[in-house]
């Protein structure tokens, strides 16, 4: 099943964001073809200010272990972190 981890930042930590995003890159493509998508939100001025990953995982429990593992998370980067289960029904 297909879980999205929906990631919002803390205000003012895009120096946490940048400082840690090499990491999380590499911890993202260590998920291989189980990572559906991946990609920063933005705000206004087009600023990262969170994230969201479609993750196939087998048990909720993994895509709580992902998140849970994120350097962006280990750096206490988010405010809050949603995980919902996903349905993929276009295109």
């Amino acid at each position: 099943m297909l879980y999205v981890i929906r990631c919002v930042d803390k205000e003012n930590h895009l120096d946490v964001r940048m400082a840690n995003r090499p990491t999380h890159v590499e911890y993202l493509k260590s998920f291989g073809e189980r990572l559906f998508a991946a990609g920063p939100t933005l705000d206004a001025a087009g600023e990262m200010n969170g994230s969201v990953v479609i993750l196939e995982c087998e048990q909720p429990e993994q895509a709580e272990e992902f998140a849970a593992n994120d350097p962006y998370a280990k750096a206490d980067l988010f405010s809050s972190v949603t995980i919902s289960p996903w349905k993929k029904v276009l295109p």
